[in-house]
């Protein structure tokens, strides 16, 4: 390899990089080299990857022509390396906010966060008044109709249990889950139903439907990570602690959804469980790698899914099926009972039809404590919940804005964000500031190389007992090239989170949030070569992920919110990302831009209602 030296590039000091709006800084656009390839084509990369001969050297090249070698492994960086995004607890001053005791139970939480909605009943009347075009059941019609008896948990889980089967039918199988147990759903929902009988719902959570990625332990199921083999060598054996508090709250959990195998990839497409497709094209991915979670919400099964974003895996599948998508601040969420895929980048997340949906579920299952982050300091954590009906009356919202990075996304896209943000701006009198975030493409490389490092670190010990045959086409290629990282290359990737620290440090001391497209692109095509084998496509998986790294590369929360659709009437997401705590400012903002754009809302082709009267 002597013969492919190539000198990296050298780091400007911190403190010398210009974050204003006429930084001379370059914007560098994704340098991807790599065709798409699925269905014969991967399977003879496969074998040349693969080569002990042919496979380092086609490894060594692809980083090089992907800069990975000049921005990251040869880069002189002065910062020193920080390995958990971690952040302490700083007391961020929140509007239209009301304070908590943070040893509140998951129901009583719940119950305070159910206090700040706005009402129901007005958006209700808008429905029917014909001002809003299409409306998903939420949460709280849920606890209300089953409060009221108009029906009960265990009929909607009937009808849950049908539209499932129903989804399984025809040419175009919608593949939403990879294990769900009918019995066990009758059995929870039969339970949920005594509850209201007796008038003593646990929380409004009481018999809601709720579906889990299986890429979180939740009992009775395995946990496959998208897998044929997984589960086998490493058995579920109680749930996950974010599924212990859901049950807490009478949740109907109704089963683990479809994912990218190990969470590899950003299309969703999984060759041994089908691929969960978009209900708003069946013909197009619902995206990765928390693709079922999205669908189902989408599709009207549940409400609210639990998906893992370890690279925009919540947010993306979110954007492209037209639904809310949150990642809170690392750590915010415990990771007991998570496949541990990628410990420093993956944080559970919220899949839900509405902000207000996913702020419930938020408020039942993170710990705002972070007493469980080894080696975080402790201090006196206040809890925030934003008060909903509050949020028109935020004043003085700053919203920051990298003009050239905010337009790298095709033109339907950035015009369909420009439109959001001038609604924001005429609406509530927000101001969007432009800024320069330095060395995004160095992050997104950064980002890789860490994501890549650990998910070969955790899974190592079990690829020793695997057969090749085990793993899908797509998923060997991808971990030939992660396990090509070295220490130096890993450790250096962590020297530019530290740089990428500081930078959104300062930026998001001046501002409430950066805001962005979520993807680059809608959902693009599901072609039949990548059936079998499933597909690489790394042009489209980069302009699906460009928008997502500094949410897990960073820890910070962030959340995507739809705000309309392209001319073939795929959703399109604008996403928020906030300072480390700030979830109720988030919330409040998501919030905001959901009103504004919901009467344009429109429903999928693939839609079930659970609620209707016969």
């Amino acid at each position: 390899m002597g013969l492919f030296v190539e000198e990296g590039v050298a780091y400007k000091a911190v403190e010398d990089v210009d974050l204003g709006p006429k930084s001379d800084e370059f914007y560098l656009r994704a340098n991807v080299k790599a065709p798409r390839m699925a269905g014969l084509v991967v399977k003879i990369f496969v074998w040349f990857l693969e080569s002990r001969i042919l496979g380092p050297l086609l490894v060594f090249v692809l980083k090089r022509n992907n800069l990975i070698h000049k921005l990251v492994s040869n880069a002189k960086i002065e910062e020193a390396p920080v390995f958990v995004p971690s952040h302490p607890y700083e007391d961020c001053t929140e509007q239209q906010v009301i304070e908590l005791d943070s040893n509140m139970s998951p129901p009583e939480k719940v119950q305070q966060a159910a206090n700040c909605l706005p009402s129901a009943d007005e958006k209700l009347q808008s429905f029917v008044a014909g001002s809003l075009s299409f409306m998903r059941w939420t949460v709280m019609d849920y606890s209300k109709a089953y409060a009221s008896g108009a029906i009960t948990p265990r009929t909607v889980a009937e009808r849950l249990i049908a539209a499932v089967k129903d989804s399984c039918k025809g040419p175009l199988e919608m593949s939403f889950f990879i294990n769900h147990d009918a019995e066990d759903i009758l059995r929870q929902a039969t339970e949920s139903t005594g509850r209201y009988k007796r008038g003593e719902p646990i929380s409004v959570l009481d018999g809601v439907p709720i579906a889990i990625k299986d890429e979180i332990d939740c009992m009775p199921y395995p946990t496959t990570g998208g897998t044929k083999w997984l589960h086998k060598l490493r058995p579920c054996k109680e749930d996950a602690c974010c599924i212990e508090r859901l049950r807490s709250c009478g949740a109907i959990l109704i089963g683990k959804t479809n994912m990218h195998e190990l969470g590899a990839g950003t299309s969703g497409i999984n060759p041994h469980y089908g691929t969960a497709r978009n209900p708003y094209d069946p013909n197009r991915i619902s995206g990765g790698s928390s693709s079922g979670s999205a669908a189902v919400v989408a599709a009207g099964l549940c409400p609210v899914a639990l998906g893992v974003d370890g690279g925009g895996s919540v947010r993306m599948p979110a954007s492209l099926c037209g639904v809310v998508g949150l990642k809170p601040t690392f750590g915010c969420i415990p990771h007991d009972g998570v496949l541990p895929l990628n410990w420093t980048v993956g944080m559970v997340g919220i899949l839900a039809g509405t902000v207000e949906d996913a702020y419930l579920v938020y408020a039942a299952i993170s710990d705002q404590s972070v007493r469980h982050i080894p080696g975080t300091k402790h201090p006196e954590v206040k809890i925030h919940y934003p008060l909903l009906q509050q949020s028109e009356k935020l004043k003085d919202i700053r919203m920051a804005k990298y003009g050239e990075w905010f337009d790298d996304c095709n033109d339907e896209v950035r015009m369909c964000c420009m439109r959001a943000l001038e609604r924001l701006d005429k609406r509530y009198g927000w101001k969007t500031l432009e800024v320069t975030i330095p060395e995004i493409e160095t992050m997104r490389l950064a980002h890789y190389t860490t994501i890549a490092s650990e998910c070969n670190a955790s899974i190592s010990s079990y690829l020793e007992k695997l057969k090749a045959e085990d793993l899908g086409w797509d998923a060997r290629v991808v971990l030939s090239i992660y396990r090509s990282f070295s220490s130096k290359e890993y450790i250096k990737a962590q020297k530019i989170r530290n740089r990428q620290l500081k930078f959104h440090k300062k930026i998001l001391s001046e501002v409430d949030v950066i805001v962005s497209p979520t993807t680059g692109v809608t959902a693009y095509p599901l072609l039949d070569d990548a059936k079998e084998t499933g597909e690489l496509d790394y042009i489209n998986g980069a302009a699906l992920v460009r928008y997502s790294i500094a949410g897990n590369f960073l820890g910070l929360p962030a959340v995507t919110v739809p705000i309309g659709y392209d001319k073939l009437g795929l959703p399109v997401g604008l996403q928020f990302i906030g300072r480390p705590w700030s979830e109720a400012t988030l919330v409040h903002i998501a919030h905001a831009m959901q009103v504004a754009c919901s009467s344009e809302y429109k429903k999928p082709k693939v839609f079930y209602d659970l609620l209707k009267k016969e």
